[in-house]
């Protein structure tokens, strides 16, 4: 048996090996009882964080392969390369992108900058570092995917998920520190993850923006434009198409946005397909896969006219808004869309509503027993936190980033059924 590992060949590569990974974890399987945009399925199933990063993982692998193949058709040389994996790479970092999310989607990360901001987390501001509290009071969701991926918590394996460098580089949108985040509340890395970044860039020969001194700022690698497509494609299309399921849009409204991606030839095409196909879920389904076609190929196109730009680190904006002015505008006209019908309807903002809450509750909570950890009360909430959190952590930034990272790991239905138990909403069985 010995022998028969040790001659044993894996013919997967790593950037394959990543995604695997990827699946195959507990965070990931988390996804799929967190909140996309609308409430977790009910009657009518709509998309939840787990369908949503299989959608983008599909997506990017189309776009990344479609790069690959043109690259290495305009530059010969680069057959038998990496550059053959930019698929493998993207689907994987798709998968990835929104593990860092906390339940409850935005709302639970405004719920947890506020709390530092406007609540009883404010006290803490004078034992920080301005590093440490810029990560507290603009928490995000994608700085804390990559500390998910990376940081050993206790008790686990060194590295984290130990994934390839290019796979972890195409996951940070925000390439910055926590410091320059600004109004936006974006950034890449938290500072406790920060040097495990710079060993990234230096390792993939990111180009550094800041200089010597300042606060951290590089320009993005090259594939998070991959990613953060396919991000965009299914977001904006799947949530248009759930808000029909859900009749917050018409079929006669959902068509309409949809056939705006669409020259003449396609919705004549489309027409036809509509004369033997009467079913509306499944018209709708064709013209939003035909749109997801057509933003593929755009966007595939953008990448290699800008080719230069992208490994230069000199590229503005995203691949989406670089598109040809006919399909940026029909983009633009569903973003206003979902804004205004689908984004402030009453079944989301209830959800971010009751989100924020949960969430607000549970961090005073957590923090009141971590920094009190001899009260009585803190010692039960502590005791029911799982060991890979170090809550003992001998500095304050160490015992709120383990609160942080027990509350973004729960799910939606894990945060609400523990702040009810909490609040004598509901007991156990016994």
């Amino acid at each position: 048996m010995e022998q028969m590992h040790q001659t044993h060949r894996d013919d997967r590569t790593e950037f394959q090996r990543d995604f695997d990974r990827l699946i195959f974890s507990a965070p990931f399987r988390r996804l799929q009882n967190k909140t996309q945009v609308f409430p977790l399925p009910g009657s009518v199933f709509v998309h939840n964080r787990l369908t949503h990063s299989l959608e983008v993982s599909c997506v990017g692998r189309s776009l990344g392969e479609n790069v690959a193949k043109a690259l290495t058709t305009l530059h010969p040389e680069l057959q038998g390369t990496h550059v053959e994996e930019i698929g493998s790479i993207v689907s994987a970092a798709c998968l990835a992108h929104d593990l860092g999310n906390p339940p409850f989607g935005h709302s639970g990360e405004k719920a947890i900058g506020s709390y530092f901001t406007e609540g009883a987390g404010k006290a803490l501001k004078e034992r920080l570092t301005d590093e440490e509290w810029a990560d507290l009071t603009h928490f995000e969701g994608n700085a804390n995917a990559f500390r998910l991926l990376t940081h050993q918590f206790r008790g686990r394996r060194p590295g984290g998920f130990v994934m390839t460098y290019t796979t972890l580089a195409s996951i940070v949108k925000y390439p910055f520190a926590s410091t320059l985040a600004g109004g936006k509340a974006k950034f890449g890395f938290f500072h406790s993850e920060q040097e495990d970044y710079l060993r990234i860039a230096d390792e993939l020969g990111i180009r550094r923006l800041s200089r010597e001194g300042e606060p951290l700022r590089f320009a993005r690698h090259p594939l998070v434009y991959l990613v953060e497509a396919a991000d965009d494609i299914c977001y904006q299309l799947m949530d248009i198409e759930d808000a029909h399921k859900l009749r917050l849009l018409t079929t006669a409204e959902t068509r309409e946005l949809l056939m705006g991606f669409m020259d003449e030839r396609r919705r004549a095409r489309a027409e036809e397909v509509f004369s033997l196909v009467s079913d509306t879920n499944e018209q709708i389904a064709y013209l939003r896969s035909t749109v997801v076609g057509l933003l593929i190929k755009e966007c595939t196109q953008t990448f290699i006219d800008h080719e230069d730009e992208l490994l230069a680190g000199t590229f503005e904006g995203t691949l989406i808004k670089r598109m040809a002015p006919t399909l940026c505008q029909a983009y633009k006209h569903c973003a206003d869309v979902a804004l205004a019908r689908i984004y402030r309807a009453k079944e989301v903002l209830d959800v971010e509503l009751a989100g924020y809450r949960v969430i607000y509750t549970l961090m005073e909570l957590m923090t009141e027993a971590v920094t009190h950890p001899d009260h009585a009360y803190s010692r039960l909430l502590i005791d029911r936190m799982a060991s890979q959190y170090d809550v003992s952590a001998p500095t304050l930034y160490g015992k709120m980033q383990a609160v942080l990272d027990y509350i973004s790991g729960m799910t939606d239905v894990f945060a609400l059924d523990l702040y009810r138990k909490i609040n004598g909403g509901g007991l156990p069985e016994v």
